[in-house]
């Protein structure tokens, strides 16, 4: 299995430095390397942080039809890992006074006032906890004015606040009234403002031209080339492609590393907030985070589809919880031909990425990732 490259990143910067070999990253080539062939997966890029030192991996290909080599620079979809940057937006309004995550949905749409959905509050929509939005928004939803129709026609399945049921279309609604508040559209809001002021130079809504040779092919379970379908709050909801090298950043951003800007710390922090809990799990704004140490059983349970599948109770924290750093905080994303993990772990200042041109099961990534730390972690 070829891989095209393991660099060391000092902390306090985002650029290639010296590489280096120890038996710790020959484990990870392994173990990388096992994952790869169990599930077919064409190219694969892993990104490490430590106290602020990057350490990357890459193996593979981009494209088997080009067979360019897969690297730390190659742009991949992240799927629902997307909504962490949406739920950052929001925390950016917020910070800036432009919203309050408390607020009814119809402060910023009163269009929407007297439905079922002006009940809510921009934290359900963060925290899926909407009474039972589906998984996506229907098919015969096609533009703003349709979306608008639909939600002031919503009935929710249960009260809000009770369940925890995964849906694209409630935090791609946060994402919606995040940007409106901000007088910009979402797309604007992200890739002008949010993601400069995070230092990312290779993360976008839409890949520019100039960018399209690194975005890498996805491949689909019958290994059919495939890339995401646009939809009505896709941008939103699951629409970032992003680097391992942007995405570690994002990562040491999270563990309060290199963010200078005071309102975009508070951004970040309220992402971190917990608001409920399913099992082991607390449900933070789009984050999921569990107490550290925490066992790979815990993980995987947390991580299991039918938690993003079923519909689960769940108790209210109230107060909600402030930040912790004693927590593994964690988000899985997918496309249909892409497949991602984040994790990090804010006391160790300890951080892991997973990007690959497949969709492969949740479980491997979890395992892959929970090995890699404890083997740079000794």
């Amino acid at each position: 299995m070829l891989r095209t490259g393991l660099f060391a990143l000092m902390a306090g910067g985002c650029g290639v430095a010296h590489a280096s070999q120890t038996e710790a990253d020959r484990k990870v080539d392994e173990a990388a390397q096992a994952v790869m062939r169990e599930h077919g997966i064409a190219g694969l890029s892993i990104a490490v942080t430590r106290k602020g030192t990057q350490r990357f991996y890459n193996y593979g290909v981009a494209s088997r039809e080009t067979g360019k080599p897969a690297g730390s620079d190659t742009l991949y979809e992240v799927g629902s890992i997307s909504k962490t940057y949406t739920a950052t937006l929001a925390g950016y309004a917020q910070a800036r006074g432009r919203l309050a995550l408390g607020d009814s949905p119809a402060k910023y749409l009163p269009e929407l006032a007297g439905s079922h959905f002006a009940k809510l509050t921009l934290i359900n929509l963060g925290t899926h906890t909407t009474g039972g939005f589906p998984l996506q928004v229907p098919d015969t939803v096609r533009d703003q004015a349709q979306l608008m129709a639909y939600l002031k026609a919503w009935r929710p399945e249960r009260a809000a606040g009770a369940y925890r049921t995964y849906a694209n279309p409630s935090i791609g609604m946060l994402g919606f009234i995040a940007a409106k508040s901000l007088n910009r559209p979402f797309k604007t809001a992200m890739e002008r403002d949010l993601f400069p002021k995070l230092g990312l130079t290779s993360t976008y809504i839409d890949v520019p031209a100039a960018r399209m040779a690194d975005y890498a092919q996805g491949y689909n379970k019958q290994d059919a080339p495939v890339r995401v379908n646009p939809g009505v709050l896709a941008d939103e909801a699951y629409g970032v492609k992003t680097s391992a090298r942007d995405l570690i950043c994002f990562v040491d951003a999270n563990l309060g590393l290199n963010v200078a800007d005071a309102e975009l710390r508070n951004a970040i922090a309220q992402t971190h907030v917990g608001y409920y809990q399913l099992g082991d799990m607390t449900q933070d704004l789009v984050w999921e985070q569990l107490r550290y140490p925490v066992s790979l059983d815990a993980l995987l349970t947390a991580n299991a589809g039918n938690y993003n599948s079923q519909s689960q109770a769940v108790a209210a924290l109230n107060p909600p919880l402030p930040p912790q750093d004693e927590v593994w905080i964690n988000k899985t994303g997918s496309t249909n031909g892409f497949g991602g993990y984040v994790a990090f772990v804010p006391s160790k200042k300890l951080g892991i990425v997973i990007l690959a041109n497949r969709n492969y099961p949740n479980e491997a990534r979890v395992r892959l990732a929970y090995k890699i730390l404890g083997e740079l972690d000794k």
